[in-house]
């Protein structure tokens, strides 16, 4: 009696927290369960990271792609709490795969990338969803990067942008306590930050203009917040 006892109390429990997500989500993204977690997300990174941010703007017509730096596996969240829109993730195969996490990175539709074998696959679906109105989340540093490495960015966000005509929204992380890290990261209480710059437009394939002014914004050192400035602290 004591076990359907304890499972009775769990489904409460969960439901109870699905509930919840439920009304504080952000983003409709048409499946109800992920509607909760994006809910969740954003009342865990508002009161756990204490996350502060500019919100990421859609452009009124078209889709873009969101280029952040990589600081920790804590960063998608960050991300997909200051987008009133489902935000699509590119993301290297053998991450994609992981038993625990692929069926999450499928409902959200993000787009795997195989980096070894045919990496045009993951560029024509990424083109297919930007002409459509989506956003496109790039880390173009191509892994989890410390501030003080300097290492060049993958050149593959520029040419995104070039065949799908799409904008660049560059993005800056700062304030995680669990640089490096990736699934701990999550549960290390940090002072959060969300720096977005002004859209980036892309003249070509080989727009080394374009690469450089993206380089300097997300790798640049985060300006301290100061009082007044129109960022968001969520209300959860």
């Amino acid at each position: 009696m004591w076990l359907a006892g304890v499972i009775v109390v769990l489904m409460l429990l969960v439901s109870w927290l699905l509930r919840i997500g439920r009304r504080a989500q952000g983003a409709e993204w048409n499946n109800g369960l992920i509607n909760s977690l994006d809910g969740l997300c954003r009342i865990f990174c508002s009161r756990f990271h204490g996350l502060v941010f500019d919100p990421i703007e859609a452009p009124p017509n078209g889709g873009a792609i969101v280029a952040s730096n990589h600081l920790s596996g804590l960063d998608p969240l960050l991300l997909a709490c200051a987008s009133s829109k489902p935000l699509r993730y590119m993301i290297a195969t053998e991450q994609y795969q992981r038993p625990w996490f692929r069926w999450l990175y499928r409902s959200m539709g993000s787009i795997p990338v195989d980096r070894t074998g045919a990496p045009e696959k993951a560029f024509y679906a990424a083109r297919q969803a930007l002409e459509k109105g989506e956003l496109i989340v790039v880390f173009p540093q191509g892994r989890i990067t410390r501030p003080d490495e300097d290492i060049p960015l993958k050149r593959g966000v520029i040419l995104l942008a070039d065949l799908a005509h799409a904008p660049i929204i560059p993005v800056r992380l700062s304030g995680i306590v669990g640089v490096g890290r990736v699934l701990t990261a999550i549960f290390m209480r940090s002072e959060a930050r969300l720096d977005t710059g002004p859209p980036i437009r892309v003249e070509g394939p080989r727009d080394n203009k374009a690469i450089a002014e993206l380089k300097s914004f997300i790798c640049a050192p985060a300006p301290h917040l100061e009082p007044g400035l129109d960022r968001k602290r969520s209300q959860f």
